[in-house]
């Protein structure tokens, strides 16, 4: 398996270990191929996009279990990649304000009396863009992972997300400019 790297010199993709043929095959080995080239790929999409291994793999995999149940109605099986792409972008969404909705049910029935702690701060670089990510809106944060962690390009994004290029753009320089806001001193724009 060869790795690919970005324009920064980090593994964005590893290629598949033979061409995926997908045109005519069965839902089952369709899906098996996929899996096998791709399911590393997607886990690491979502969980840029959702912050937890665990909740990135029932992502993916109930994104895979999906496009089994539809493969019959796929019109283009050689477009399965980038339906299973769009499936991962949009489930990590729902994951994220499903634990939007869990957490603001946890904290309005929580005891009076009980005191929660706060995040703790950690130091870190990393943790302090982590935490200024989160504080973005949701377009913003998933166009600057998508560009900045995986290397994807403004069309790769702008069709993962189902935006046009523009949107690409104007959600990315917003969301830097966010960054610059809450980051302050510790901000180095990555472009």
């Amino acid at each position: 398996m060869t790795i690919l790297t970005g324009r920064r010199g980090r593994p964005v993709a590893e290629s598949p270990p033979a061409i995926v043929r997908l045109v005519g095959a069965d839902a089952d080995t369709a899906v098996e191929q996929l899996y096998a080239a791709h399911w590393r790929q997607l886990v690491r999409l979502s969980v840029l996009l959702v912050h937890d291994q665990a909740s990135a793999e029932d992502v993916v995999q109930d994104a895979f279990v999906a496009m089994h149940g539809k493969w019959s109605r796929l019109r283009d099986p050689d477009k399965a990649l980038a339906y299973l792409r769009q499936a991962v972008v949009n489930r990590s969404r729902s994951a994220l304000r499903h634990r939007v909705v869990v957490e603001r049910h946890a904290r309005n029935t929580a005891h009076a009396d009980v005191v929660a702690d706060g995040p703790s701060l950690v130091g870190s670089r990393r943790d302090a863009v982590q935490q200024a990510l989160l504080q973005l809106s949701d377009r913003q944060r998933e166009v600057l992972v998508l560009q900045h962690y995986l290397d994807w390009s403004e069309t790769q994004i702008a069709d993962a997300l189902g935006i046009s290029r523009g949107a690409v753009k104007a959600h990315a320089h917003r969301g830097r400019a966010a960054l610059r806001d809450l980051l302050g001193d510790w901000w180095e724009d990555p472009s």
